[in-house]
């Protein structure tokens, strides 16, 4: 059977879907968090810190996936990210003590949605697209806020009606029937696999012809570098992006987490709160798609940088909130998190294959996700440990707004625009 040429459209459906289950298994962890505070009695600190000894535990693995990404690709590598997931979110119905949550929604739940979320998709994605990278992730990743809008109020509905180690059985189920065949049947690594190129392109009659972009590259030496782990390590850029995902992620996960239990206590209702992380990432459906199309025109530091202000602004209204819960603020707050701040997902894969693109990409890439899994992993836990012993959100909420701030700094400083020039960057010269 004859591929079509635009199948890098189905690779981008099927990971829409992917997103949209995928991810949402592990950020609702922010709506088990209140019954599971309310059933055991644990600190703030103590339980949040499943998220994070969960990231902070699963980062460890990201090197080694991008080497099974590389080897294997994501017709193995997403099902057996779905396995760990199901299986953390059944046995976590057992939890008795917090270290069985670490272990179980912490360890297995998060360190299986590396596998089918931003890092495992940013470890293939990029390959599909030159041109089109910005809007075709952003489009994959909007995934994540269709599918927020959908199931959190529903699992915030099935858990007041039977409770929370209901909905981790229902959320398992949906992610075994749906997840595990879609991508076994239709996802690829590269175009090549399937004699195709990138941009959803014809095939050229040499497959070799359409892996040149040579119009894109600025940076002619350092484009022609067989970019090993081992060079990337020496390159002051590296470390650059390893900051710049550390400090953003960490302001993203600590609100996202902890974002449900404050809008609680500051008076939202309980279904008020699930509706405004569904819609955040509904939200996010508009900032990821839109700003991965900007970051294609002007660059993707630009983006960045628009992402993380949406979070510092997202930060500001959550403490205007304190003293003034209005449903305007919450509109305003939902909107700059997500409409916003959801755009650094557009370019999270982009930045590094501007940098990095090779035939080492994924073990590169993997690399850079324990910055990514680090700030992840962190922001919560430090959310918590802030809370627990100043009882109060406004010094942890400060303090992520300083991370996005050396988050902007560190990405203009590694500079992709410096490597390959995005599609609205380059000049055109008549033929």
């Amino acid at each position: 059977m004859r591929v079509p040429f635009f199948y890098g459209w189905v690779v981008v459906a099927v990971a829409f879907v992917t997103m949209a289950i995928g991810v949402n298994s592990r950020t609702a962890f922010s709506l088990l968090f209140p019954p599971i505070l309310d059933e055991f009695g644990w600190e703030r600190g103590v339980t949040a810190a499943t998220f994070s000894v969960g990231f902070m535990l699963s980062m460890l693995f990201t090197p080694f996936l991008g080497r099974l990404m590389d080897r294997w690709g994501p017709r193995r590598v997403i099902p057996l990210g779905v396995g760990l997931i199901c299986a953390g979110l059944v046995l976590g119905t057992l939890a008795r003590e917090p270290w069985h949550l670490y272990l179980t929604l912490g360890v297995l739940v998060v360190g299986g949605s590396v596998c089918v979320g931003y890092t495992g998709h940013a470890l293939f994605l990029p390959h599909w697209f030159i041109r089109r990278r910005g809007v075709a992730m952003g489009l994959a990743f909007a995934g994540v806020g269709i599918g927020s809008i959908i199931l959190f109020p529903w699992l915030q509905a099935l858990i007041l009606r039977s409770g929370w180690r209901q909905a981790c059985w229902a959320m398992a189920a949906l992610l075994a029937v749906t997840l595990v065949p879609l991508n076994a049947i239709f996802q690829r690594r590269h175009p090549e696999d399937l004699h195709l190129v990138a941009d959803g392109d014809p095939a050229p009659t040499s497959i070799a012809a359409g892996r040149s972009h040579p119009d894109n590259v600025v940076d002619q030496a350092w484009a022609s570098v067989d970019w090993t782990l081992g060079r990337a390590l020496g390159t002051a850029r590296f470390w650059w992006v390893f900051l710049g995902f550390f400090s953003g992620l960490f302001a993203w996960y600590a609100v996202q987490v902890h974002q449900t239990k404050y809008l609680i206590e500051i008076g939202f209702t309980p279904a008020v709160a699930a509706y405004a992380l569904g819609f955040v990432g509904l939200g996010g459906v508009v900032g990821q798609i839109g700003l991965g199309h900007l970051s294609d025109r002007v660059g993707r530091e630009w983006v960045w940088t628009l992402a993380s202000a949406g979070f510092i602004l997202c930060y500001v209204l959550l403490l205007l909130m304190r003293q003034h819960p209005t449903p305007a603020l919450l509109y305003l707050m939902v909107a700059s998190q997500g409409m916003l701040g959801y755009g650094l997902a557009s370019v999270f894969g982009a930045i590094p294959a501007e940098l990095f693109q090779g035939k080492h990409y994924g073990t590169v890439f993997g690399t850079l996700g324990l910055g990514a899994g680090a700030g992840s992993g962190t922001g919560p836990w430090v959310a918590g440990f802030i809370y627990d012993r100043t009882g109060s959100y406004a010094p942890a909420f400060w303090l992520a707004m300083g991370a996005s701030l050396v988050s902007i700094v560190a990405i203009w400083l590694a500079a992709p625009r410096k490597v390959r020039a995005v599609a609205g960057r380059i000049p055109h010269t008549p033929r």
